[in-house]
């Protein structure tokens, strides 16, 4: 079965910029073909950090004094 996938390197990880269905821990081949300039899509501070898919408290930014 082979799939294409669009996905955004950061530097150490590469995260689908859409919902994947697999199950986690599947292997699979990635093969590397980066984009022209003008094919590429800006990729928003915010959607990168939803898909990173942190867990915290709900008042990270109400006590963020406290966490620095």
């Amino acid at each position: 079965m082979s799939e294409k996938i669009a996905a955004v390197f950061d530097g150490k990880v590469f995260y689908p910029t859409e919902p994947i269905a697999l199950p986690a821990l599947t292997r699979v081949r990635i093969t590397v073909e980066i984009l022209p300039p003008e094919e590429q899509e800006s990729v928003s501070f915010l959607m990168a950090a939803r898909s990173l898919k942190l867990q915290g408290s709900p008042n990270w930014a109400a006590n963020i004094d406290k966490y620095s």
